[in-house]
């Protein structure tokens, strides 16, 4: 007998209901459970297929069905498969996406240094709300996990563990099952230590295992809030005497070559006013970086879409053309407003 598209539905609709509820499912509930539009009638007989090919019990006469040993192995290995597609193509899309956004950004940061004459820092986008999608756990031999994460801005990340052991394709099963039970759908501010917690004495003897991959977890939460920022025009800040002071000078090209200074300013989370392009302008003292006392420091933020934010800076001397920068700034905004609205 064959396992066809209709009765790996029904099947998979059956499993998915009794995990949620822990009750026997019977074909009334099938029948809202799944897509597929069938009478009562012709679900039952479909379950007494299932039944005869040994994927579903019956626990008690008059009772509905249950997931057998044989079901659920199937459903893990499906929904394994699944979930390795969707990495692969959202890997696929998120390396296009990235590629463009990345030429882009590049590229305003060069047209905004000849533009204005001035010093221009641009970031890459940050998500304020970082949800986990999913978690998939795949052992690649040698003892050795690999630990994918999947986040709702479609960030994929990969992490390895090592192991002391190999491993059992049923304990991997059982980690994917908790990890995701526990953690999907979560902001990274919700993993809290009592969630972590909850997670090692539920993963028992495979506690220090969990604490493995709560680690990696972590390390994609720090690599997420990492910036990456471009530059351009550096050398135009020799072109003003007041600023030709060779320390000082030598301390602000570093500045923009090195670029950990920036981070700060990089990282700071725009206030609300802010995230809808508002341009600040921050001269000497006021500036948000230390080396860059002696200039004047012009910012805006631009805005993918809700949460999802970059900023861009200009900087020069203090007697900059202001006008000519934030008009310059604004247009740019605008249409990075109009380039992302399209996608």
């Amino acid at each position: 007998m064959e396992l066809n598209e209709r009765k790996q539905k029904i099947l998979e609709a059956i499993i998915r209901n009794y995990m949620e509820t822990g009750e026997p499912v019977g074909s009334r509930t099938v029948s809202k459970y799944t897509d597929l539009h069938l009478s009562s009638a012709t679900i039952r007989n479909e379950m007494s297929d299932l039944e005869e090919m040994g994927y579903i019990l019956q626990p008690h006469t008059s009772a509905g069905r249950i997931p057998s040993d044989k079901a659920y192995r199937l459903y893990v290995d499906t929904m394994l498969q699944r979930k390795d597609q969707e990495v692969e193509d959202m890997k696929e899309l998120m390396v296009e996406k990235a590629d463009k956004i990345d030429l882009l950004l590049k590229q305003v940061a060069k047209l905004l240094a000849q533009n204005t004459n001035y010093t221009s820092m641009v970031t890459k986008p940050k998500y304020q709300h970082k949800r986990i999608k999913f978690i998939q756990l795949n052992y690649i031999g040698e003892q050795q996990l690999l630990v994918i994460v999947v986040l709702d801005n479609s960030h994929v990340r990969n992490k390895v563990i090592n192991l002391e052991n190999d491993m059992e394709e049923n304990v991997v099963s059982q980690m994917n099952f908790l990890m995701n039970t526990a953690l999907t759908g979560l902001d990274f501010t919700e993993i809290n230590m009592a969630i972590m917690q909850q997670i090692k004495e539920k993963a028992g003897e495979y506690s220090d295992l969990a604490s493995g991959i709560l680690d990696c977890v972590a390390e994609v939460m720090a690599e997420e809030d990492e910036s990456e920022i471009y530059t351009s025009g550096a050398t135009n800040i020799l072109k003003y005497p007041e600023l030709s002071d060779k320390e000082k000078m030598t301390d602000l090209l570093s500045t923009f070559e090195e670029k950990q200074m920036l981070a700060a300013w990089a990282n700071d989370t725009p206030p609300e006013e802010e995230q809808e392009h508002g341009i600040q302008v921050y001269i000497g003292e006021e500036s948000p970086v230390e080396t860059m006392k002696d200039c004047s420091v012009v910012t805006a933020t631009y805005k993918i879409k809700e949460g999802v934010y970059g900023k861009i800076g200009i900087v020069g001397p203090k007697r900059m053309d202001y006008e000519k920068v934030v008009g310059t700034l604004e247009n740019c905004m605008q249409q990075l407003d109009d380039i992302f609205k399209k996608k």
